[in-house]
């Protein structure tokens, strides 16, 4: 029986190292495991406010690439509009007062100054009243 004791108190003797070993052991990976799961956390939450953000700048963008489509349809039919030579003489005639061929340009001036000679009559002839 004294070497049965001697062994039993030997495996005791052992047994809370082994036991305190794989304690820090668990330990160690439940840090380990929740310092992961952080991490998984935050990439999540990044990843999911980039997400966020990118669609947010692809409609603005979408938006701006329709107006600029939109803006170049329209220069397009202002070419095609401005190309006619109908329009050009039109333009030519009535904004720069130039005339085609074969005519006559005739520019009437209506005199401002005496107007502008009235009024500073009247003016002058109400301040000496």
């Amino acid at each position: 029986m004294t070497e049965e004791n001697n062994t039993e108190e030997i495996i005791e003797k052992y047994e809370p190292k082994r036991h305190t070993k794989t304690g820090f052991y668990y330990s160690f990976l439940t840090v380990v495991l929740l310092l992961c799961l952080i991490q998984i956390g935050f990439g999540a939450i990044l990843n999911i406010s980039k997400t966020i953000a990118y669609r947010a700048k692809i409609s603005t963008l979408t938006k701006i690439r329709d107006n600029a489509e939109n803006r170049k349809q329209d220069l397009k039919e202002d070419i095609k509009l401005f190309s006619a030579t109908s329009t050009l003489e039109g333009i030519a005639r009535n904004n720069l007062k130039m005339a085609g061929e074969d005519e006559i340009l005739i520019l009437i001036n209506q005199p401002q100054n005496t107007e502008h000679k009235k009024q500073k009559k009247n003016n002058k002839k109400k301040k000496k009243k």
